[in-house]
């Protein structure tokens, strides 16, 4: 770890943001790190802000796979993706100096929308309606029809995505050494004609999800990935699957992924 020493800072760009980022950036070349305002040059990648900062950190610098990303909180606690803070710079150079920490390697679900080219996702992909009425989806696992949804949508999360959108409705979650990724139900309606499993479920990394969208009016429906909305006008047909990529974080060695579930809900 001690020759990966050039960082990369991203942070929002108004000014309280830009005012923590040059500080950052001081504080790392006073310990001895390089500052580079090329991501590709990077070893490191540095989030500024909250967990949903780390999640535009890492789409916008291309899930680089040869790099680690660390994220440092500004909001005074730490997050999921958030190891450090702020006000204790020293301790995230030191612990890298000295190697005081462990990678651990997040999984990414790669998304295909119409068979055009594939993104990646760190927390979830959703689709949902985008007018006030329910749309119908057929669910397919491994090229077999599973079910007809009909209703406002679906969300289909990482593990660590788990923790976000998923489990505001109820989802499960998931450890992220767990090589999966799961598929959680928004406002599902059940009758004679549509019938759902009505819970959320876990797929292994081996399986292969498909969404097929039923053209009845509703054909045009919002789609969005992590914490982004995807400017595609229509979707007829959506592809997703556990992803050979990973993320690869610095983390503290005394705080684990159930450690912080602990931390941010009990």
């Amino acid at each position: 770890m001690t020759d990966r020493m050039n960082i990369y800072i991203y942070s929002k760009h108004d000014k309280d943001s830009l005012d923590k980022k040059s500080k950052v950036e001081d504080a790392l070349i006073h310990e001895g790190f390089t500052i580079t305002e090329n991501d590709h040059e990077a070893n490191i990648i540095i989030s500024i802000g909250n967990d949903g900062t780390f999640l535009q950190a890492v789409r916008k610098t291309g899930f680089r796979q040869d790099c680690l990303y660390a994220g440092i909180s500004t909001q005074g606690r730490q997050g999921l993706y958030c190891d450090f803070f702020y006000n204790n710079l020293y301790q995230m150079s030191q612990a890298i100096r000295t190697l005081d920490l462990k990678v651990r390697k997040y999984p990414l679900i790669q998304v295909t929308i119409d068979e055009k080219k594939p993104f990646y996702c760190l927390n979830e992909f959703s689709i949902r309606s985008n007018i006030i009425r329910t749309f119908v989806l057929d669910v397919v696992i491994d090229d077999v029809l599973f079910e007809t949804f009909l209703g406002d949508g679906l969300i289909i999360s990482t593990p660590t995505g788990s923790t976000a959108y998923n489990k505001s409705n109820n989802g499960a979650v998931v450890d992220p050494l767990l090589p999966c990724f799961q598929v959680t139900e928004l406002a599902s309606v059940n009758n004679n004609k549509y019938r759902t499993l009505g819970s959320s479920f876990i797929l292994s990394g081996d399986r292969k999800l498909e969404l097929k969208v039923r053209h009845d009016g509703n054909d045009f429906p919002l789609t969005a990935v992590d914490n982004e909305a995807l400017g595609i006008r229509q979707v007829e047909n959506v592809k997703i699957e556990l992803s050979d990529r990973v993320i690869k974080t610095v983390k503290l060695k005394d705080n684990s992924f159930w450690q912080k579930v602990q931390r941010m809900f009990l």
